[in-house]
């Protein structure tokens, strides 16, 4: 397929709002390409990647880089490239603008595929040495040199991975069940209309399949893997899909509740307890030796890590497993248990890693286990789980351990088990069914958190005010977002206090600030438009409703409490969640 004929598809995918116009879509391009080679690269590329999520290499090009290319194809200069960037606030539209209207003339160009885009763009990751930026300036150039102007605009957005198609995971997930099942479960859409039409008898199995789907996906982390499944084996070996230790998958998420009695009113009433520790989560891998180590937001953090890769070698017993941790910071002073905010630096840090590694020990907190030599244990109940974790797990004080667990039946037992771990600075506790499974990227009922009263939400920064007097040169305000069902972003105010002005109070206004300026969409004023990536933990007062924001709501005295480089955008809270609050609020209140 001709890359032009895709970046028309992006093109109507970016021009609607609809998620099942949307859906739609996809639909017809996944119909397009279903007999293509390799028509797994096209969902990576619906999804404005190239590598997937866990994958260690980058495409590593800044807005800079590409205007340099710019400058090079089409002739135009630095200055006028950035005056119509700070017009149109979007490099790709720049790049249409500007290919338009191209001074360049080529003698030949060559034919834009999508297999020659999709690897090219990849090869960029793989350029490094002397001369690494004009190697890269290079081969943008020649890219768009040949390229149309739609098609200079999609190829930009990629390689800066800003694609701006809304392409959720969901709305993805749900083409896929369209692409194949459309005629078998008698499913039409009218454009026209924004019109989804189902027989009332095919709902279930229609649901059952984007459960499958979603399921493939949660193990996989990859739509091109499940997309290639169902197409060559069909949707039930999806069900068959075997971990793979190296290969993180989506953990299984919890809901949060407000009390010791309701965490025995959703989970059970017999639950094993375990501390809910102020750390980050890691999963932890070993593939015959090769201990790797991911973030829930799969990033790869082996490198920042050799203490607990050296750890896990000698200590935990097993060729080949996946497990689920807590990791925290243990002051080597007090030895003391530090707060996410002091051990967040260590994900973070490329360079100086042994200083750190002293600096900042950690203890490893085991708190479940995914598969075991080759056997997945997604099934198994939690108590089998949590068997197999003390066989192999050691009790090394301030090294690693089986996370901290009671299991009772008795309410005013959980509850003092609840304050014991808030005396030692956690979070609260987990409460946990013995019979639940381990269903990963889910909010089920199998367990909950427990945390005190005050609220926090992790929300993502999407705009974002330039501060003013001595705070000049600093973003200082930040409008934040939650997520609707649908992933859709939903604004629920601004934020602005909780940051500090110098580094040994906290986390400071010039740190955040220079997280967010790589990631500056466009600029009106003082506000910058602010691509959605950076999670922050916002505590509260109260949640109040608010005409003002796209949620509906907004937060009563809010302030940063940590950076969450730990999580992902799907991560962040849910409007229905907030209701949740909102509505409890509510109720204390009257």
């Amino acid at each position: 397929m001709d890359y032009l004929k895709l970046a028309e598809y992006f093109e109507e995918l970016e021009k609607t709002s609809k998620r099942l116009e949307k859906t739609f879509i996809i639909t017809k391009l996944l119909k397009d390409i279903i007999k293509e080679k390799d028509p797994e690269l096209f969902i990576n590329l619906i999804r404005g990647k190239v590598f997937p999520a866990w994958d260690e290499r980058k495409i590593g090009v800044s807005d800079k880089i590409v205007i340099k290319a710019l400058e090079t194809s089409t002739g135009n200069s630095k200055e006028h490239i950035n005056k119509l960037f700070s017009e149109l606030g979007d490099l790709g539209e720049v790049a249409f603008e500007l290919v338009k209207k191209k001074k360049q003339v080529t003698l030949q160009n060559v034919r834009l595929t999508v297999d020659l885009v999709y690897n090219n763009v990849r090869d960029l990751a793989d350029l490094e040495g002397e001369g690494t930026v004009n190697k890269k300036i290079g081969l943008i150039s020649e890219l768009l040199t040949s390229a149309t102007p739609l098609e200079a605009k999609f190829i930009v957005r990629l390689i800066l991975e800003q694609m701006r198609t809304g392409a959720a995971d969901s709305t993805l997930r749900d083409a896929i069940v369209w692409c194949f099942f459309s005629d078998k479960l008698r499913l039409s859409y009218e454009q026209s209309t924004n019109e989804f039409k189902l027989p009332d008898n095919n709902r279930k199995e229609y649901d059952l399949f984007v459960d499958k789907v979603q399921h493939g996906y949660d193990l996989t982390n990859d739509f091109a893997e499940v997309f290639k499944i169902i197409k060559e084996q069909g949707i039930n070996a999806l069900e068959k899909i075997t971990l793979k230790a190296g290969k993180p998958i989506n953990v299984m998420l919890y809901q949060k509740v407000k009390s010791v009695e309701e965490a025995f009113e959703v989970v059970g009433k017999n639950l094993a307890l375990e501390y809910k520790y102020d750390g980050f989560r890691l999963q932890i891998h070993n593939n015959n030796g090769n201990i790797l180590l991911y973030t829930r937001r799969l990033e790869n953090v082996t490198k920042q890590f050799p203490d607990v890769v050296d750890l896990i070698k000698k200590t935990v017993k097993g060729e080949n497993f996946i497990l689920d941790a807590e990791i925290i910071g243990i002051d080597p002073v007090s030895h003391k248990w530090l707060s996410f905010q002091n051990i967040s630096q260590r994900i973070k840090r490329k360079y100086d890693i042994e200083k750190l590694v002293k600096e900042v020990p950690v203890m490893v907190n085991v708190f479940d286990i995914i598969s075991l030599n080759n056997e997945s244990l997604i099934s198994a109940p939690f108590v089998r789980r949590r068997n197999m974790i003390e066989k192999i797990v050691p009790n090394i004080p301030e090294k690693i351990q089986p996370a901290k667990q009671v299991v009772t039946d008795d309410i005013e037992a959980a509850k003092k088990f609840y304050e014991e771990s808030l005396s030692l600075g956690n979070e609260g506790i987990m409460a946990k069914n013995l019979s639940g499974e381990y269903k990963p990227g889910s909010r089920v009922g199998y367990g909950v958190k427990i945390k005190p009263i005050l609220d926090t939400l992790d929300l993502v920064i999407v705009k974002a005010d330039h501060g003013e007097g001595k705070r000049a040169g600093w973003l200082t305000s930040f409008t934040v977002a939650c997520q609707d069902s649908n992933g859709n972003l939903l604004e629920i105010g601004k934020v602005g206090s909780g940051l500090k002005e110098k580094e040994e109070e906290g986390t400071t206004f010039l740190e955040v600030t220079n997280l967010l300026k790589p990631l500056i969409i466009s600029t009106e004023g003082k506000t910058v438009t602010i691509k959605p990536h950076v999670i922050i933990e916002v505590a509260f007062e109260e949640i109040q409703a608010s005409n003002d924001s796209s949620s509906g709501f907004s937060l009563r005295f809010p302030r940063i409490v940590n950076l969450r480089s730990d999580k992902k955008v799907s991560d962040i809270n849910y409007l229905d969640e907030i209701k949740i609050t909102y509505d409890a609020q509510r109720g204390r209140n009257k």
